[in-house]
């Protein structure tokens, strides 16, 4: 049976990515965005997947690795994150800039309609894109985000963000990632260190730093953090919806996600345990449960 398939759906054999870049007018000048691509460049059916504030798209390998057979995988690196260029002007690290990127993306894959799985971050811009007239986005599943994020969630993500720390060993890296990024809820040590592995780059003088650029969080510290309310945007949106929400999260408060099944596109919720903020998606299991939405959705039109 496996054969057979492989015949008459070739894209079920691709399960390694493709590094690509693509160039972006931003709002002063061009830039190189990356993505990595999963699956069959012929499959219609065109998953984006977008990570969170400090994260980059291989954060999805997993996720690309056991989707591939059935969707065509696109998981970019926002400006300033991974192999993606950084923002000279770092006000411009802003959600309108991700979501022209996007759109630009979008564009450069040929399609009309994408899904949208978005990460925290991720989950903003596609929250953002979808409630715009004639938005390409057909389905959507947001993990761990929602319109309101507290200013308690905002203060602590962003006190270990702005700093650009050196690293002697790999080792110490992973340390780090085991206390910041608890809340993620990775069980396996495997996970862990390639969470680690594709986070580091190389320094100076043998040393080792994190991908991405520290300016990403001067926007957050050009005013007062406050909670952000966006409902309007939420109940703009048309689509259909998943919301991933870790048990124990603390930027996706439990009210707020009741009311996000009540109010705009009337969301699914699933909660995830042994999660705070932001179930990494690497667990077979919750693997299963975008797959499972994702061709469940597919199938009723």
């Amino acid at each position: 049976m496996a054969r057979l398939l492989n015949t008459f759906w070739p894209w079920r054999r691709i399960a390694e990515p493709r590094q690509n870049f693509v160039s972006i007018l931003g709002p002063r000048g061009f830039y190189r965005l990356a993505y990595r691509e999963w699956g069959s460049a012929s499959n219609t059916r065109v998953l984006v997947c977008v990570h969170g504030l400090t994260r980059l798209g291989r954060d999805f390998d997993h996720l690309a690795r056991a989707l591939a057979g059935d969707y065509r995988v696109i998981c970019p690196d926002m400006p300033g994150r991974g192999d993606s260029d950084w923002f000279e002007h770092k006000m411009d690290y802003q959600p309108p800039n991700y979501v022209a990127a996007c759109a630009a993306l979008i564009a450069r894959l040929g399609v009309e309609r994408v899904d949208w799985l978005g990460t925290s971050m991720g989950g903003i811009v596609g929250m953002e894109m979808a409630a715009m007239p004639n938005a390409p986005i057909a389905r959507m599943i947001i993990n761990d985000i929602g319109p309101v994020v507290p200013k308690a969630a905002i203060e602590r993500i962003v006190s270990y963000t702005g700093s650009d720390p050196r690293f002697n060993t790999v080792a110490e890296v992973e340390a780090m990632y085991r206390k910041n990024a608890a809340p993620f809820g990775i069980k396996r040590d495997d996970h862990w260190r390639h969470l680690t592995e594709i986070s580091i780059r190389p320094a100076p003088q043998g040393k080792l730093k994190l991908h991405y650029d520290p300016g990403i969080v001067i926007p957050f510290k050009s005013s007062p953090i406050a909670d952000v309310v966006s409902w309007p945007v939420w109940e703009a949106i048309k689509c259909p919806v998943l919301v991933l929400r870790g048990a124990d999260s603390d930027l996706l408060l439990a009210h707020t996600a009741k009311e996000m099944t009540e109010r705009g596109p009337k969301a699914e919720l699933i909660e995830i345990p042994g999660c705070g903020h932001a179930p990494a998606l690497m667990e077979d299991d919750q693997i299963a449960i975008v797959r499972d939405w994702l061709i469940q959705r597919h199938e009723r039109g």
